[in-house]
């Protein structure tokens, strides 16, 4: 037999496309080619297959060898497909069973010694395989990732050796083996001393999954306020916590950036800096890759300083924060995204970050503290659903000796009777209710529908804030057990879009 068809996968966005890796063994001059759009490392492919089956003590065929990478119009990159390749001459060599290769697919880069080495993307690629009812060979250095995908029978080999002989039934490969799951404490809501109002906040867009806008002087706690906010967050189901985990095996081992099999089932916490790039945000790349607002899926993105970003990077959260999804188009290929985060930002209030303290420091200009403040577009402060003014506390609140607030534990038990009773009405979080959803479960009396629109008006609101606020304060009565929206619930969600407007364009007074 000349011909040997072997199955793997691509890597495209979050998805792992099956890819045919068809080889045949011809007449004529011996040379050997790959067909079926491949770039750069794969067409290399050729040196490192024939070193590690010469070092296997295999016989490379002296023949005319094609690689066919079916579909043809699927663009093929890295070293994941160089185990099917070499399988495929193998079989077709008849060095192997043939029919050993129909119920498997298989993933690996090979050493010049045959060494299997790590790739990305497996997670997506084991969760495609169960959907066939195959079984995938792995290097041994994937084997954690691909054994979260439950559902298939995942193997592990460390060389082209040890995998020839699993399909020739000489030996067994190991079961690819899940490693214990750390659950690492995080920063507890209890280190914040005072800030009432901010830690309600901060409780609110939890229990909503709402967008959260924190605007105070230096050193007045907003990071330390954003990195409580997964601590009070539910506990991700298997579905998002498999989500993120597949956008971040595909994010790449080289940065760092890649996944942690011992703790996949953590929401993520992303904070970039400010100099970060849109295309770092947003994903990118030749070859597509995800960005911060899809390594935080199912997760938080804080961006702190936020009027010190570049005002194109900040531009391109617009699209996510609606959609909750992230398509990245190149000339050649698409890939897209999930992105569906939860933002928290922060910002000071003016150049040297002190207007309206009490201690009157501040020296700005009105017209620098406009332009300041107007580095920020307006539609984007639309999309954030919370706007929080967080004061400097004094420094006899400061004290080791005065008393500490609720715990995140004890914050987060009323979150997760909120969540309880939104995805019990909608099967959702407020925040993400659409247009009809939010008239349906959000209606109002008629005098605080007024209330609303004298409020709207007076603020010069959009009718973006104006449902925004309607979800908020769905949320606030969520959260103190009520089936319908008081006037005390509209007031506060109301009371957070009362910035809005000055945070972007008027000045305050210093």
């Amino acid at each position: 037999m000349n011909l040997a068809l072997v199955h793997s996968r691509a890597r495209s966005g979050v998805r792992a496309p099956a890819v045919r890796v068809e080889v045949h063994l011809g007449g004529g001059l011996p040379s050997m080619s790959i067909v079926g759009l491949p770039e750069a490392a794969v067409r290399e492919a050729k040196d490192r297959v024939r070193a590690a089956i010469q070092c296997a003590r295999f016989e490379f065929p002296q023949r005319r060898i094609t690689v066919n990478l079916a579909p043809a119009d699927l663009p093929k990159d890295g070293g994941r497909y160089d185990l099917a390749i070499a399988l495929g001459i193998l079989a077709a060599s008849g060095q192997i069973p043939l029919d050993a290769l129909g119920e498997c697919e298989f993933l690996g880069e090979l050493g010049l010694t045959g060494e299997l080495r790590a790739v990305d993307g497996v997670l997506p690629a084991a969760l495609a395989a169960a959907a066939a009812g195959r079984r995938l060979i792995v290097p041994a250095g994937n084997g954690a990732e691909a054994a979260l995908a439950s559902r298939v029978e995942a193997r592990t080999g460390r060389t082209l050796l040890e995998v020839c002989g699993q399909l020739a039934g000489r030996q067994t490969l190991p079961l690819a083996q899940a490693v214990p799951l750390q659950h690492a404490p995080g920063p507890d809501l209890r280190d914040v001393r005072g800030q009432a109002q901010a830690r309600r906040a901060l409780e609110i867009a939890a229990a909503g999954a709402h967008h959260l806008l924190l605007i105070g002087p230096p050193g007045c706690g907003k990071t330390l306020l954003a990195s409580r906010l997964p601590g009070l967050l539910p506990e991700a189901s298997e579905d998002e916590a498999l989500e993120t985990a597949a956008v971040a095996s595909v994010a790449g081992r080289a940065d760092g950036r890649g996944l942690d099999p011992a703790r996949w089932r953590e929401r993520p916490f992303r904070a970039p800096h400010h100099t970060a790039s849109a295309v770092a945000l947003i994903g990118g790349g030749a070859d597509p890759r995800p960005g911060e607002v899809s390594l935080a899926h199912h997760g938080v993105l804080f961006l702190d300083e936020l009027p010190e970003w570049e005002r194109r990077a900040l531009e391109v959260l617009r699209e996510p924060l609606e959609s909750g999804t992230v398509t990245v188009s190149r000339a050649a290929r698409s890939a897209e995204f999930p992105a569906r985060f939860q933002l928290v930002a922060a910002m000071n209030p003016c150049p040297c970050g002190w207007a309206g303290d009490s201690s009157g420091r501040c020296r700005c200009a009105e017209e620098a503290i406009r332009r300041y403040r107007a580095r920020i577009s307006g539609p984007l402060l639309d999309r954030i659903d919370l706007h929080l003014e967080v004061p400097r506390l004094p420094p006899a609140q400061l004290r080791p000796d005065q008393p500490e607030g609720e715990s995140s534990a004890c914050v987060r038990e009323r979150v997760l009777a909120a969540r309880e009773r939104q995805h019990a009405r909608a099967g959702q979080p407020n925040a993400r209710l659409d247009q009809a959803q939010t008239e349906t479960h959000c209606r109002l009396t008629a005098r605080d529908q007024a209330l609303l629109e004298r409020a709207v008006e007076g603020l010069q609101l959009s009718a973006r804030s104006l449902h925004r606020i309607l979800r908020v304060a769905r949320t606030i009565a969520d959260l103190a057990g009520s089936e319908s929206i008081a006037t005390a619930h509209l007031t506060e969600a109301i009371g957070y879009r009362r910035g809005e407007r000055g945070s972007a364009h008027a000045p305050q007074a210093a």
